[in-house]
């Protein structure tokens, strides 16, 4: 699992097997709760194996804000950075392989690292992916409608359509599963 990131993050290996210490692996079943929804974020997850979604309840009414697969990290960053409450749930979709390590490991290692400007910066371009990730959705919702952000979902990230259930998917594009059917089924007479 950690050989991808060794070749990315060239470090000695006395110290790089210090590293891979503070990593614990859990396998854990689909529908599998890491994180709730004001908790404080103490966990940083990478997936070897498996689907992660992030998601808030917004009065009772469940709402997808992320898909997370293999080789990704996930996190509620702000409140795992911040040690604020989660604005978010942290949940498996899919039977999961997953390594994490808690916040005071991965400080120190960030500590002991962010001399190595080459680390630093992978490490900071790994988190504004995620940021622009989040900016593209947001854009997305303001400019597309339901039917465009399904074709971006299609274009952009096949795997989602792929693996993810359909329920999911309609809560991430912010329309119901009815509404869903009816974009695919518009989409497929089209053809």
């Amino acid at each position: 699992m950690f050989d991808q990131f060794r070749n990315k993050f060239p470090i000695e290996e006395e110290r790089w097997n210090s590293y891979i210490n503070c990593f614990n692996l859990i396998e854990v079943p689909a529908k599998t709760t890491l994180l709730e929804e004001g908790e404080i974020s103490k966990k940083l997850f990478i997936i070897e194996k498996g689907c992660v979604r992030v998601w808030f309840n917004n009065n009772g009414k469940d709402l997808t804000t992320q898909f997370f697969f293999e080789n990704q990290s996930v996190a509620s960053i702000e409140s795992f950075m911040k040690k604020s409450v989660s604005p978010a749930s942290i949940e498996t979709i899919e039977p999961s392989v997953l390594w994490w390590i808690h916040k005071k490991d991965l400080d120190k290692i960030l500590e002991e690292i962010k001399g190595i400007p080459e680390l630093r910066d992978r490490l900071i371009n790994m988190l504004f992916e995620r940021t622009f990730d989040y900016m593209k959705y947001f854009v997305s919702f303001i400019k597309d409608s339901p039917t465009q952000r399904y074709l971006n979902l299609i274009e952009e990230r096949p795997q989602i359509v792929q693996r993810v259930p359909q329920h999911y998917i309609a809560s991430y594009l912010g329309i119901s599963t009815v509404h869903l059917s009816r974009i695919k089924s518009k989409l497929v007479h089209n053809k």
